[in-house]
């Protein structure tokens, strides 16, 4: 039976018993920030055991995607090394809200496994909670007792376990209860009932059911709930190696494709190769990151995003194991979607986007990787000389800000050579390293203890009037004075404090005897603080005030903050649904958004962006601004900022049927107000992310004006009508092409003028003729003309030409045909740049890198002769 079969067969019993199939949740929770992963197929029913929402429905039932990297269901470092623990793997799982209980939940396990699945009732065992004084809890003799007498189980294989194992709690409060597993013994004599819990892979956990009808308050105490439910998990790899009588989760057809697609690339097969481990990571890892990247997740550097980018990492390293030196993970991605794409059909939908996000994230790694590597070795060299074993946190730091190395991917290269890593070392450069980042930062606002403050009024302050209101009378709360910097807080204030990516505002408060400049507003929780500078003493007797926010700059900036939101429409539309915002800066002069996107945005492009963008402006379309549950507005279609928590009310901004988000800033109230716009850069800022500045109104109406000047004096300088200034420019650099074409063949001609000479000038090392050829100032086409007329003329020949360009230097490695079976030139090349702090690679014949140290030159030319 195929694992799609056994995923069926799980999703149709269970529908016969009148469950509702759900589509599996999101693996990357984008909903819920203080989750990394949806790690449990309850996750998106968490607010029913809350009993803070509801379903239409009683019973479900699926197979949700889950990734664990850490904590007691995985461990990272185990994933390959062992057959059974996995980064990404599938539970299937089915639940009862206040409907069924223990009963029918035993009842339908054990149906399901013996009587449709088949497996042998006499491998099967049942662990049940066996109490819990602390808790005041006795064994749960109501589930032992229906495994007597709801199936035909060997009663002494029915298991009273310890609260660790048999007791499941949501967290340190909150609904919890006890649960009954069941496992399987694998062993060939039926031996396993002793190992039942013991970790091992002879005797392994299939199903868990977990029956919650306790909730833990926050002193630890328990009470029972009105209502108990069920949450059943069944590891899908685990059963289907059962059902498919396979030692190995691996060996299954779950992985075997992949493991099969891997053997491809490397030209040997996962079942010889002596890099097994290897492949299983490979394997495991590129599921996890091809199910996240179609749910939406991206590698970066905190959070989840971070997660994702170590398991990359870690994957590509493992392919140096397997000899893979060029970005291989992507090419892996067509083959997974083929298998699992008609059960996950988002793998379908996205599937050349999670290709780009990969290929993007491996060619970026790829460039420190390899210099990595060597620094890596010469460190275990160092320490072997020293009769050392434990990597300095220094170095290990060094691996990390340097060349990208996540520290658990450091941690295993050194488990590879028997040694340790200093964490504690570590640890102190990442301190310090936030210490410097800290004393670089502008800080606009400042944190100041309560007890500090100035009390004026007490009670609740901070309320925001400002999407009415621009000047209001007030009083102040309390303030802070630090020199002449004065924190302050007012009962009401129409002024917006930065959030959201939108600065705060600036203005005057003008109170009895005081003026002060609002500098800046920021937020410290819900308080909103007015930083300001006092135009002479601050010694207020009075708590009334004046307050008038700058009403030039606010206008300026709702106009960018409204323009934002269109060009987060136009850029989905234009370039696709995988462009999510990931971060932004709205100021009075200028806005910058930075989104998801893995090409350069083309010209043609950004002008079919600025095009809709302007077009929605000219409709001059009145915003909707209104408050509404967070469920609704999602429903609605709402787009939301990943990472930013939202309260159960939103407010939405809506733009006819254009655009709609959650947003808390202040807009214009019709889009004409915005005036033209105009995007002045794109570029690419990380792996995946690009940033977009744009300007609008009167800042686009200067650009435009300056625009025109400039073309005007490029056309005097031409001598050139401007709307010839394009065919001028062409011609100019046509001419120019034709002298370099003309120029590389003079030197193309004077580097090939004495070929035997050069060829005469080889070495023979090891049998073999050694030809190394230094020249200054070559570009790297001349120098592999040079290369293919060489390798005209030689045989048994490697050869390496290398050319010092300023602070570069550029190399170019061939091999005679005759060598090809022992000498790949990519290989050569990748050596000596790797020396000169470069990378290259190429074709087996030949092929051409490039180095950054030109001071190490003649070292690379002897690490060329070593290589013979």
């Amino acid at each position: 039976m195929t694992s799609n079969e056994i995923r069926k067969q799980f999703i149709d019993f269970f529908k016969d018993k009148q469950h509702t199939f759900v589509q599996s949740a999101s693996v990357v929770p984008l909903d819920d920030p203080t989750l990394l992963f949806t790690n449990a197929g309850m996750n998106q029913f968490k607010d029913v055991f809350l009993a803070k929402g509801e379903r239409d429905f009683k019973r479900a039932a699926n197979s949700q995607k889950c990734i664990r990297v850490s904590g007691k269901h995985n461990d990272l470092e185990e994933v390959g090394h062992d057959t059974y623990h996995h980064t990404f793997f599938e539970m299937l799982g089915n639940w009862s809200f206040g409907d069924y209980y223990k009963k029918e939940a035993i009842a339908w396990a054990w149906e399901l496994l013996t009587e449709v699945w088949k497996l042998p009732k006499e491998r099967l065992y049942a662990t049940v909670f066996g109490g819990d004084k602390g808790d005041g809890l006795e064994a749960d003799y109501e589930a032992e007792n229906l495994w007597k007498e709801m199936t035909d189980i060997d009663p002494s294989h029915i298991l009273q376990c310890s609260k660790e194992d048999n007791f499941w709690e949501m967290g340190a409060t909150g609904p919890c209860g006890p649960c009954s597993e069941i496992h399987i013994d694998l062993t060939p004599d039926l031996s396993g009932g002793k190992l039942v819990n013991a970790g091992v892979p002879e005797v392994i956990e299939i199903w868990n059911l977990v029956f919650i009808q306790y909730n833990r308050d926050e002193s630890g105490t328990l009470t029972s709930l009105p209502a108990k439910h069920v949450d059943t998990g069944a590891g899908f790899e685990r059963i289907v190696a059962v059902m498919q009588n396979k030692n190995s989760n691996y060996d299954t057809d779950v992985f075997m494709p992949i493991l099969n697609e891997i053997g491809k690339l490397v030209g040997e097969s996962y079942i010889t190769s002596k890099e097994q481990i290897a492949f299983r990571v490979i394997a495991d890892h590129i599921r996890m990151l091809t199910f996240s990247i179609a749910d939406g997740g991206l590698p970066s550097n905190e959070g989840r995003g971070y997660v994702m980018r170590r398991i990359l990492r870690r994957a590509a390293r493992y392919g140096r194991n397997l000899n893979l030196h060029e970005p291989f993970l992507y090419k892996l991605v067509p083959g997974l979607v083929k298998h699992m794409g008609d059960a996950y059909p988002e793998l379908k939908e996205r599937k050349d986007h999670v290709i780009k996000v990969i290929r993007a994230e491996e060619e970026h790694f790829n460039r420190t990787l390899d210099r990595g590597l060597e620094i890596f070795a010469k460190i275990v060299k160092q320490l072997s000389q020293n009769n050392e074993n434990i990597i300095p946190g220094t170095e290990v730091f060094k691996l990390y800000d340097t060349f990208g190395f996540p520290v658990d991917l450091t941690r295993l290269m050194a488990d590879e050579n028997n040694l340790a890593i200093d964490m504690a070392g570590f640890e102190k450069e990442m301190n310090n390293q936030r210490k410097r980042a800290r004393a670089a930062a502008k800080f606009t606002s400042q944190t100041v203890s309560t007890d500090e403050w100035v009390v004026m009024n007490d009670g609740d302050d901070s309320e925001f009037v400002g999407y009415e209101e621009t000047t209001i009378n007030s009083h102040i709360s309390r303030y802070h004075k630090d020199g002449k910097t004065i924190n302050l807080r007012l009962l009401k204030t129409p002024f917006y404090a930065e959030s959201g990516g939108q600065v705060g505002d600036k203005g005057t408060l003008e109170g009895d005897g005081f003026t002060l400049d609002i500098l800046d507003t920021q937020k410290e929780g819900n308080a909103i603080i007015h930083i300001c500078e006092s135009k002479g003493e601050f010694n207020p007797t009075s708590d009334k005030v004046y307050a008038q926010i700058n009403d030039s700059e606010r206008r300026r900036t709702i106009k960018n903050h409204t323009a934002t939101h269109l060009l987060q429409a136009a850029l989905q539309q234009v370039l696709g649904d995988h462009v999510h915002q990931s971060g932004s800066l709205v100021e009075p002069d200028r806005l910058r958004f930075d989104f998801t996107h893995f090409e350069k945005v083309t010209p043609q492009e950004i002008g079919k962006i600025e095009q809709i963008v302007n077009e929605q402006i000219q409709k001059d379309t009145h915003l909707e601004i209104a408050w509404k549950n967070i469920e609704e507005a999602k429903a609605e279609g709402a787009m939301a900022l990943f990472g930013e928590k939202y309260g159960d009310i939103v407010r939405t901004v809506k733009v006819g049927d254009y655009s709609l988000e959650l947003c808390g800033g202040t807009h214009v109230n019709g889009t004409g107000e915005i005036g033209p716009f105009i995007i002045t850069t794109e570029e690419g800022i990380a792996a995946g992310v690009r940033r977009i500045e744009a300007i609008t109104g009167p800042k686009a109406v200067q650009y435009f004006q300056s625009t025109r000047s400039r073309v005007s004096e490029i056309g005097q300088l031409l001598n050139s009508p401007e709307s010839e200034i394009n065919v001028k420019v062409q011609s100019l650099l046509d001419d120019k092409k034709n002298l370099e074409k003309e120029l590389a063949q003079t030197k193309s001609d004077q580097l090939s003028g004495d070929l035997n000479g050069i060829i005469n000038s080889a070495k023979e090392i090891n049998s073999v003729k050694v030809l190394i050829h230094k020249v200054d100032n070559v570009d790297m086409k001349s120098l592999k003309d040079l290369g293919d007329k060489l390798r005209e003329k030689v045989k048994n020949t490697i050869g390496l030409i290398a050319s010092v360009n300023g602070d570069k230097l550029a190399f170019v490695a061939l091999v005679s045909d005759d060598l090809l079976k022992k000498y790949k030139a990519g290989d050569l090349v990748r050596e000596v740049a790797i020396t000169a702090g470069g990378g290259g690679g190429g074709k087996p014949h030949m092929a051409s890198a490039g180095g950054k140290d030109v001071s190490k030159l003649d070292e690379a030319l002897k690490r060329f002769e070593e290589l013979a």
